[in-house]
Formats: C-alpha cells, structure tokens, sequence
C-alpha cells in the first residue's frame, strides 16, 4: 500500500537537499506520495510564531510521518522554535542520531566510528521555560521527569537490542546537577538491570565528550539529556568528517520525523552547494520506518557506492581522498546512477533482512505517591542595596510560623556563614531567602530531622505579606517538601 509522506522543503538549503532526495526516492521506485507542507521562515514573516500553519498540522495527523529538511528560526520577537514544537506536540519523544566515518573515502582520524546518539527530546532545558527576573538575571528551567527518563532509557535499549548493539552508554551531569541529571542516572542504573545482555556504563558528560571526540570507538548507543543530545551528536558528526553526512528520526508512538541533523546554511541556499547525504539518510531511516526495507537498502548502497567513488561536495572534498568536487545536482545524478550497485569497502546496508523497527516499551506503572509535607519555601528577591542592610531588615521581622535559615546568590550559601572571615563577593540583584517552618530542625536546611510540623499554604502567604510591608522585590518563590522525609531540594554551596 502505498504510504503518503509529510515533506516540508524548508529554508536556504533546504529546497535544494529535499529536491535532491525526493528525485532518488522517486527513481529508486518508494512506494510513497508526497504531500507538500510550507513550514519555516515564510510561515513565521505570516504571523504565525510556532512556524507552522494550521493546515499543516491537519497534513500531519493524516500521515503521521514528515521528511523535513532544515528550516530558519528568526532571531529574538518571541518566535518558537518549529523543531521543539513539533516534537513537543507530537510527542516524538526519542531522537535518534546513527554517525559512523567513511573511511577512507572521507577524511576523518576516526576510521571505527560508529555510534548512535539517543536523545531525550521533550524535557530539559528546551521546554523553553524563561524569564528576566532582575537587570542583571535571566533564568531557564530544567524540567526532568522520572517517566520521561523511562521512556528515552528503555528506547534506548529496545533499540540496541533491535540492532545488535552491544552496549548502552549514559551520559549526564549528576555530580553538579544532584536532582535532574540524578533521576536520569538513577533510571538508567534501574532499567540497565532489565538487559544484562547489553554491556552499560556512565560517563559525566564533559568527559564523556571529550572521550567521544577522542575515542569515539568506545561508544556504541549513547543515551543522553536533551540539550547534551544536541550537542553530542553535532560533535560525533562532525568528527566523523562533516555535520552535512548526518541524518536523524524523531520517533513517538504515534508520528515520526525525519530530517537532517544540520541548518539550513543560508550562506550557501542556492548555490548548487549543498550535501544532501544527512537528509538522504534520514530518508532511508524513514524507509526502514514505514516498512519498506529493500528500498532503503537500495539508497543506502547507492549513497554510499558514489562516497566510495570519490563524488563528493565541497564540505568532504579532499585532494587526497576524493576525485571528483561536485555540487548537489551532479551529486545526485551519480546516487541516481549508482541505484543497484552496492559499495566494496564501505557496508553494504542489507535492510530486507537485518533492519527491526525498535519497539517503543511505555511502562504503564502505577504511580506511588510519596507523602508530601510542606516545611518551607525559597523566596528569590531582588535585592539592591548592601547586603548588611538586607540582614538589618530581617532581623526585625517575626512570625509564628518561619524563620530564616539561609541567604545565598547563585546557589553559593551568604549567611550564616561557618568561617566569618570568608564572605563571599555579593554582587546585589537575585538573592535568596530559604524560610523553614519553626520547630523544623535541623543540622542544616537540607538535614531535615523533625519534620513533624509542616507548614500551610496560608503560612507562606501570611510571609508575603510581612515581606511587602517591607518593601521586598520579590521575584518568585519555591515551596520546600519532603518527599517520604527526605528533602526535595539541595542546599546552597557552601552550606
């Protein structure tokens, strides 16, 4: 049956990559229609901030599957990204990003390359949550959740599993980041128990890219955190010889994308410069998808045939490995002419009979509430005059119920300081007031011992209201819990 596919053609390069693919998908006879959507820069110049009209949308839910190539998100006034919005709203929960070198058609110090970058592609920091909270201050949330972790880390494993990988590696920063990158490493150690016939490790994630730039050899399934993903995966490309032979598949349990893994490069648009390779590839990654596996392995072979032929654009040419510069047209006439004939040296994709489509395993466990007490809140405020003045002011305020525990700036504890001699620089601005509910004790306010008197939301309010007869600026604030007795926040450094 034949599969109608979403095709979005983009901005700058974008035309001339999609024009290149959708003519070796037609000549390599796919059994697909395309429907064509206009997404990108001219959409966003319409007043429409997501990029996307309507009626592309309406396109979407028909076919459930998009080739997209890169698109141009204008700077500043309050535009969306298309990208983060699709995968937000489809649900296209898992990005997936296979790089391996061309060695030795293709210059690169790293001939055994060949990783698959798996990324979480919903939460972290791109939710885009942010906000100017002083002149001086800017903030942007993480947003982790334990069930978002499952779904990316199993995935991850499904399809190692799926492709006869043999280890999973967790990339992340949960010495700094205790809570967010700490759910993400503690799930992985749990769902990495279910496959012990898959190899796992864990890396922090600055060395684990500096391992990756270096020994990429090591790695074989990577999974990782949103904004780590999408730096990784362009460092692994461009390692193995350009961003440019890198394509990717964003995958949900309803739709899935498809694209290239690099922008949309206005510098070169239509200048017959472009390397249609990424977007070629997450064709055949689309393929394999929707069932139809000899097709992509005829691509595949032809791509990889007129690499081996030393045909290659401006990005990869090379004197002493290639023998022919070429632009994108000629490029893909010679894929065109190559479909049927497969590579010497290079792999010879054999999709029919080795490709599965990994299983997406949503674990519908019952969620266990834990029993939650309010004993405090964080209130972030903004703070202009010196910081002897701000304890001054403090210490002539009461209240039955909270009591200050703490004062900190970017996380590095003010007061009460353990060595007087060792005040740190206050720079005035964002500052924060850790309120504790009295009778709530501790070593520490991260040291809960007695947390048999929690507080109310009422409390908190009776606070803000003392604090606005005193003038306070203050920015927000964050309610303090315990979870099962165990705090559900950090300390401030220093403390």
């Amino acid at each position: 049956m034949t599969k109608t596919i979403t095709v979005a053609y983009g901005d700058g390069i974008g035309p001339e990559i999609m024009d290149s693919t959708l003519e070796i998908l037609r000549e390599a006879k796919a059994d697909v229609n395309f429907s064509i959507i206009e997404v990108g820069k001219k959409i966003y110049e319409k007043g429409f901030n997501s990029g996307l009209m309507p009626s592309a949308w309406e396109d979407l839910n028909n076919s459930r599957v998009i080739l997209k190539a890169p698109i141009t998100t204008p700077q500043g006034g309050g535009y969306k990204s298309l990208n983060v919005t699709m995968r937000k709203k489809l649900g296209l929960f898992a990005n997936v990003r296979p790089v391996s070198s061309f060695h030795p058609f293709v210059a690169t110090k790293h001939p055994k390359m060949d990783v698959v970058i798996v990324r979480e592609n919903e939460e972290d920091l791109y939710a885009g949550i942010e906000y100017r909270q002083t002149d001086e201050t800017y903030e942007c949330l993480k947003l982790v959740t334990r069930s978002g972790c499952e779904k990316i880390i199993r995935y991850a494993f499904e399809y190692a599993v799926a492709n006869n990988r043999k280890k999973v590696s967790c990339f992340s920063k949960d010495n700094i980041m205790k809570m967010t990158d700490g759910i993400f490493h503690k799930v992985f150690d749990e769902i990495a128990k279910e496959y012990p016939q898959i190899q796992n490790d864990h890396y922090i994630i600055d060395i684990g890219t500096a391992r990756l730039a270096a020994k990429p050899e090591i790695f074989d399934v990577i999974v990782t955190m949103n904004l780590y993903g999408d730096i990784i995966s362009d460092v692994v490309a461009e390692t193995s010889g350009s961003v440019g032979l890198a394509g990717s598949a964003n995958i949900g349990e309803g739709y899935a994308m498809f694209e290239a893994i690099h922008g949309s490069a206005p510098d070169i648009a239509g200048l017959d410069l472009a390397n249609p390779t990424g977007l070629i590839n997450a064709a055949v990654m689309m393929l394999i998808h929707i069932g139809q596996n000899e097709v992509a392995a005829t691509i595949r072979n032809a791509l990889y045939k007129t690499i081996e032929d030393g045909i290659h654009t401006g990005d990869v040419y090379n004197a002493q490995t290639s023998k022919k510069k070429v632009g994108t047209k000629e490029f893909t006439k010679a894929v065109i002419a190559n479909l049927g004939q497969k590579p010497s040296q290079l792999p010879v994709a054999e999709f029919s009979a080795a490709a599965k489509k990994t299983e997406i395993k949503s674990e519908k466990k019952e969620i266990v509430a834990s029993k939650k007490s309010l004993i405090g809140f964080d209130l972030f405020i903004d703070w202009s005059k010196d910081f002897s003045d701000l304890l001054a002011v403090l210490k002539e305020m009461e209240s039955e119920k909270l009591e200050v525990k703490s004062i900190s700036a970017k996380g590095l504890l003010l007061w009460p300081l353990l060595d007087q001699h060792m005040m740190p620089n206050y720079n005035k601005g964002l500052t924060v007031l850790r309120f504790i509910g009295k009778g709530i004790t501790g070593k520490s306010s991260n040291e809960i011992i007695d947390a048999a008197k929690s507080i109310s939301h009422q409390d908190i309010l009776d606070m803000l209201s003392i604090l606005n007869e005193k003038k306070f600026d203050f920015v927000k604030y964050e309610g303090l819990y315990l979870f099962d007795g165990k705090p559900g926040y950090t300390s401030g450094q220093g403390e």
